[in-house]
């Protein structure tokens, strides 16, 4: 039985001033505290009109429930003459409640924030002077005069307007008086805890600053004080203007602000999982820069062949000039060795096989290339792992918690705006983010669920069904053909490996055959996964979403395998057959080719796709209709990407740079895009979960599969004989067991390093061990959130189930008060009749 309040601050209710049952124990225990002061001091006049006042408030009481009146109790009875015109606009009124039903209904903290100003300030100065008593001893009301002590003879009694006034002025200057008094911290505290307006709490406090600054401007401050308080100013001002540049410094705040502002979260979602890729990639490059790229580029290894002409292909095909620089693996030596050494043999680089015994070696400082290649790589990987644990973990308590729409509206409508903001364009920014949000609430808050019959059910059934086998068959049958073609073009490196003529540029561009292949039907089969999401017309548009991004998964995933099936177990089995000295930088060249198909397919998506789309809807079919940007298709390109530069990073080193300058590109054209071509979604939808379940796929099935491919590697996989720092050994991991041996060799007081090395590193029970940890460290962390989420519901619950209480007591309430009522009308009728 819900019922509606009205909050009029012109209602008369509400001007006089009802103030809570707490406040008027404390004036009863005021008045017997009067009354008791005065017998004692022996004033029969004072403590005869407080008895008499006392017994007054006492009767008042009497209608149903006792003390329960307040000091407008008399300015009450006469209001309600007037209660039977206002029925029909007040809803307390218009259930014909009774006075005293009112006003405990009026004393509850929802209807106390239209009290008028004079009762809250009344009410704070008391609160006030109960502060500055709490510090000072409270003299006895005996000692004072009898002028001076407190009058109570016109409570209850109605003064007219001009007194009134002056009373309320008079309150309003011994409430500024008191707050200039307090400290700090609870003038502070009283202000925020005033329901008053921002307005009115803003002329209190310049009113209690500008005593208090007259006051200090009167009194002469030391010059050691005053330049103490210039230099506190300056350093919180330096500190804050810090603090404001530093702000300023976050990667693209504005621009993440007018796509929330425009399209909401949903689209919003994207380029903040973007932002995150492009860290974890920075990371990536900083790591394999410093420990692999740059020691290898100041001591390069003595070229054996002259490197071919720059002919400006290899930026597609990776080939060519830059297939025996730093970016490959195939580049970097075995054992590179330091300056000393290089001065030694005339200023040539040293690249000496493993196991192999200098005096160079021994005499100056070396760098382990085999050994820092192994680590680094183990240790980026590790450190990425422990990165996407702990932000999966925290996305999880962050999106499941309970949020319901209703709760989140309030908040939002009350406490989202941020009044510091003064720019106009941050403030029209803002304006629109707010107004976004609120949509997106209230399309969830206004979300029925339609009941549908069983027919429906059945027909809906059978359409997602079909939809699922249109889906699952068409992505089967592309990556079939991804293998067949794989597989032919494997054959056909064969033949050309064994043909004397060969045109090095034919060949390079045959090299872009299947990136181009891959990329097309990741750019095509997304649009049939649309169509037939279309075809099933999902009731929510984020349900709609995380099909798309099922489907996709599904698709890029299923592709990922078969190129992993075909460079580690066709190319990387036997080189020799297809004629590769250094099958790693061959890997890595088609692992940067493919990556660059991806981006390049990106641009032409974006063109064809969402600007030639509008342009053709503006100009030929004369209509203001611009796509929707398409979350799912977007987020998985970037999904598949890393990946690719996962899987590349240990062939080819510098791919998280071009990983990098692909998603800077990125994030400038497809917000361009999305500002100019796309509009926002025609059906609102809130995504809180979107962004852990982006981070989620990038964890689980991206992350994980690299991680996979490249543990394989480092483990099972004959490296090249001929290129890497690998190179005679049987496994890339025998690097670490080769340098363990050899500090145990040299220094046997290492024995137990050999011996935590070979029960610890080289025994993959002890990487499952780890990899349960984490797993187990996941699943504990969901299910203390799922037991929060729990609690909460509970404590919700109680608090509705407290909500109907009130709604009970009220009604028992009134039910009570009329049966009291019902004898004392036939007594008066028939008094009357009488």
């Amino acid at each position: 039985m819900a019922r509606n309040v009205n909050f009029d601050l012109s209602h008369p209710l509400m001007e006089a001033g009802l103030e809570s049952p707490v406040d008027e124990d404390g004036v009863h225990d005021s008045f017997n505290q009067l009354i008791a002061e005065q017998s004692q001091n022996g004033g029969p006049t004072e403590a005869f009109e407080l008895q008499q006042l006392q017994r007054d408030l006492d009767e008042e009481g009497r209608d149903g429930i006792a003390y329960l009146s307040s000091p407008g109790g008399r300015q009450r009875q006469r209001d309600m003459e007037w209660e039977d015109d206002e029925r029909q606009t007040d809803s307390l009124i218009a259930e014909r409640w009774s006075s005293a039903t009112l006003k405990v209904l009026s004393s509850m903290p929802s209807r106390t924030i239209g009290r008028s100003r004079g009762a809250i300030i009344s009410q704070y100065y008391n609160r006030t002077m109960q502060l500055r008593r709490r510090r000072q001893s409270r003299p006895a009301i005996r000692d004072f005069s009898r002028s001076a002590r407190p009058s109570i003879r016109g409570y209850g009694v109605e003064a007219d307007t001009t007194d009134a006034e002056e009373a309320e002025r008079n309150k309003r200057e011994r409430l500024v008086n008191n707050l200039q008094n307090l400290s700090v911290s609870d003038r502070v505290r009283m202000l925020r805890g005033m329901p008053l307006s921002v307005a009115e709490k803003s002329e209190l406090r310049r009113l209690a600053l500008q005593k208090q600054s007259h006051r200090l401007s009167s009194s002469k401050i030391p010059c050691c004080s005053r330049l103490k308080y210039y230099i506190i100013i300056a350093v919180r001002q330096s500190w804050y203007s810090w603090l404001s540049f530093l702000h300023s410094l976050q990667l693209w705040q504005v621009a993440l602000k007018r796509v929330s502002g425009r399209f909401g979260t949903g689209v919003l979602s994207y380029f903040l999982f973007l932002k995150t890729l492009l860290f974890f990639n920075l990371f990536l490059f900083m790591v394999t820069g410093a420990f692999l790229v740059l020691p290898q580029a100041v001591h390069p290894p003595v070229l054996s062949t002259a490197r071919p002409a720059f002919t400006g292909l290899e930026f597609l095909t990776g080939a060519g000039y830059f297939s025996d620089t730093v970016m490959y693996y195939g580049h970097y030596s075995n054992y590179t060795l330091r300056k000393g050494c290089r001065d030694d043999v005339g200023g040539q680089n040293l690249s000496v096989s493993n196991g192999t015994s200098l005096d160079c070696v021994s005499k100056h400082h070396s760098y382990n290339m085999p050994l820092a290649y192994f680590v680094t790589i183990g240790v980026a990987f590790f450190v990425t792992c422990i990165i996407l644990v702990y932000s999966m973990s925290k996305s999880f308590g962050q999106s499941f918690r309970i949020d319901k729409s209703h709760s989140i509206l309030a908040v939002k409508v009350f406490c989202s705006w941020d009044f510091k903001v003064i720019k106009r364009t941050s403030v029209r920014l803002m304006s629109e983010n707010i107004c976004i949000q609120l949509k997106e609430l209230l399309a969830e808050v206004n979300h029925k669920n339609i009941m549908n019959t069983a027919c429906q059910k059945l027909s809906r059934l059978m359409v997602h069904g079909l939809a699922w086998a249109i889906c699952i068959g068409s992505n089967a049958a592309c990556v079939y053909a991804i293998y067949c073609f794989s597989d032919h073009m494997h054959k056909n490196l064969q033949l050309t490996s064994r043909s004397t003529i060969k045109d090095p540029l034919l060949y390079e561009a045959s090299l872009l055959a299947p990136p181009v292949v891959v990329s097309l039907i990741n750019l095509l089969l997304p649009g049939l996964f649309n169509l037939a999401a279309w075809m099933e017309d999902y009731e929510s548009p984020s349900v709609r979403t995380y099909v798309a991004i099922g489907r996709n998964l599904m698709l890029k995933v299923s592709i990922l395998g078969v190129l992993c099936y075909h460079w580690l177990g066709r190319v990387a089995a036997d080189p020799k057959i297809i004629g590769l000295e250094c099958w790693e930088s061959f890997v890595g060249q088609e692992l940067y080719r493919f990556l660059l198909m991806d981006f390049i397919f990106t641009l032409l998506d974006t063109l064809f796709g969402e600007l030639l789309w509008r342009l053709f809807s503006e100009r030929v079919l004369k209509r203001r209709r611009m796509p929707e940007f398409d979350i799912a298709r977007n987020v998985l390109e970037l999904i598949y990407g890393q990946t690719l530069a996962w899987l590349g990073v240990l062939f080819t080193p510098l791919l998280p740079a071009v990983q990098i300058l692909k998603l800077l590109l990125l994030f400038y054209i497809k917000k361009s895009s999305v500002m100019m071509n796309c509009q926002a979604p025609r059906r609102p939808y809130r995504v809180s979960q979107m962004t852990t379940i982006f981070i989620t796929l990038l964890c689980f099935p991206s992350f994980l599969g690299a991680s996979v491919c490249v543990t394989y590697t480092m483990w099972s996989i004959t490296p090249s004989t001929s290129c890497g720092p690998f190179r005679e050994l049987k496994t890339m991991f025998q690097a670490g067991k080769r340098w363990v041996e050899e500090l145990e060799r040299d220094n046997p007081n290492l024995s137990p390093l050999a011996w935590a090395h070979s029960y610890l590193v080289e025994h993959p029970f002890f990487l499952f061990v780890g990899a349960g940890i984490f797993l187990i460290v996941i699943y504990f962390h969901s299910q203390v959130v799922d037991g929060q989420r729990k609690i909460i519901n509970l404590l919700q619950e109680q608090i509705e189930n407290e909500g109907e209480d009130k709604k009970f007591l009220i009604t028992r309430l009134q039910s009570i008060h009329e049966q009291k009522r019902t004898p004392a009308r036939r007594l008066t009728s028939q008094d009357s009749s009488c």
